[in-house]
């Protein structure tokens, strides 16, 4: 079913989606909108909410499975006020967001659930999971023109770094167990990229909350929520291989005709499983086997 917007679909729906785990997707145009879909549904989420503009509406055969609403895809931060626009409406439950071409893995998710990989974390007494967004793009840009392509797609298996998060209240003294995130596309090609977009790190799993909000960098108000694992031992950590900043660079004109390939000495072939993030040290089995 279709909504006219957000408000009318928590309107009809809330006390569903409170049930949690909640996935919202913010679809940009209609590129591997299929599968971005699919993975969620296959990765266990119990809702997911397609935020499209008029006229993108989802595939035939996983329409009934979607709940997509009508909504500006193209304002400012359209995806971080529908997710402060929901949080307060479902409290309690574990939500993600993302972007269409955009797929969630975590340590072992060819053989468990995100409901799985949740309660595990919740046991650990943590209500957010950091989760590193790392570029996906197309190895032959001439057969794919707008580098996205799931049979032949590649990361960056090198060149990620961190840098201590600085605490402006307290003279810039940098917070605890909390770091800022580089690499990838956004490193390599940082001359087509604004500062304030460069870091790859997303708090994109979390547990709703009263008056709880997500920042236009992808951080939470609540600073414990933005720690990257509890002060006693390190924790899971997820992983949101993306196609976007792929897509994105060679849509704007200045970049498209300066990178004529986004393949380099430390390019690898994606193998869209869990294994090979955990490998190349992109995310974190913490306790969990």
């Amino acid at each position: 079913m279709r909504y006219p917007s957000l408000a009318a679909l928590l309107a009809a729906k809330a006390p569903t989606l409170a049930k949690g785990p909640l996935s919202l997707v913010l679809a940009e145009d209609g590129v591997e909108l299929h599968s971005t879909l699919a993975h969620q549904l296959k990765t266990g989420f119990r809702d997911v909410v397609l935020l499209a503009p008029p006229g993108l509406d989802p595939p035939a055969d996983l329409a009934d499975r979607i709940h997509t609403v009508t909504h500006d895809v193209f304002a400012d931060g359209a995806l971080i006020a529908a997710v402060n626009q929901v949080i307060d409406q479902v409290a309690g439950a574990w939500v993600h967001y993302c972007y269409n071409a955009e797929y969630l893995f975590f340590p072992f998710c060819e053989t468990r659930r995100v409901s799985e990989l949740l309660a595990f974390h919740a046991e650990e007494r943590r209500e957010a999971m950091l989760t590193n967004v790392v570029d996906l793009y197309a190895g032959d840009l001439t057969a794919s023109g707008n580098a996205v392509a799931l049979e032949d797609a590649w990361l960056d298996r090198s060149g990620y770094y961190a840098l201590a998060r600085k605490d402006r209240a307290r003279h810039n003294h940098p917070k605890e167990r909390q770091l800022d995130f580089y690499g990838g596309l956004r490193w390599r090609f940082e001359e087509h990229i604004p500062p304030a977009r460069r870091k790859i790190d997303r708090i994109s799993l979390f547990r709703a909350k009263p008056g709880l909000r997500l920042l236009p960098d992808y951080t939470l108000t609540e600073d414990e929520m933005n720690t990257y694992a509890c002060p006693w031992h390190h924790n899971l950590t997820a992983a949101v291989c993306s196609f976007r900043t792929a897509k994105a660079l060679r849509a704007n004109p200045g970049s498209r005709h300066a990178i004529q390939s986004f393949r380099w000495h430390n390019s690898a072939p994606f193998q869209w499983h869990s294994q090979q993030l955990l490998d190349l040290g992109l995310m974190e089995p913490g306790q969990w086997f």
